[in-house]
């Protein structure tokens, strides 16, 4: 029995720890959504993580240098992975997003890549009680 238990403490040291793994993609669902050319609307979508080139690369583009503004739009187009069926989301496509999807994907953005989750603090309109509602939850805000 010692010798069953002393192969089983060798193994388990000789074994490395199991990395942690990084979330590196976020599930999102879109206030309103993108319409495309043919009427179909796409709520759904995959947020990466942002890497330092993603946030460079923009600087050098002509329609940033001429608008400060137009620099998210470049970002958020190079760090969404997919929304609804398209899987080549552009500056084209992030440029005709509502206003209020637009400013929900500047806030995602922001959560996973500086505070590194999709949780928001929220209050109940109704009863003033404070709770915590995660962004990529697939649900929308007020719908059960």
């Amino acid at each position: 029995m010692r010798r069953t238990i002393a192969a089983t403490d060798r193994q388990e040291a000789e074994s490395p720890a199991q990395p942690e793994r990084l979330r590196t993609e976020f599930a999102f669902e879109l206030p309103r959504g993108y319409v495309d050319e043919s009427g179909t609307v796409h709520r759904s979508g995959v947020m990466r993580l942002a890497t330092a080139r993603d946030e460079l690369i923009p600087l050098r583009d002509d329609r940033v240098r001429e608008n400060s503004a137009y620099l998210s739009v470049v970002l958020i187009a190079r760090v969404i992975t997919r929304l609804g069926t398209i899987e080549d989301v552009h500056p084209g496509v992030v440029e005709d997003l509502f206003a209020s999807d637009l400013a929900f994907l500047q806030d995602f953005y922001r959560r996973i890549n500086a505070e590194g989750h999709t949780r928001a603090a929220v209050t109940c309109p109704a009863c003033r009680e404070n709770f915590a509602v995660d962004l990529a939850g697939g649900g929308r805000l007020g719908e059960s």
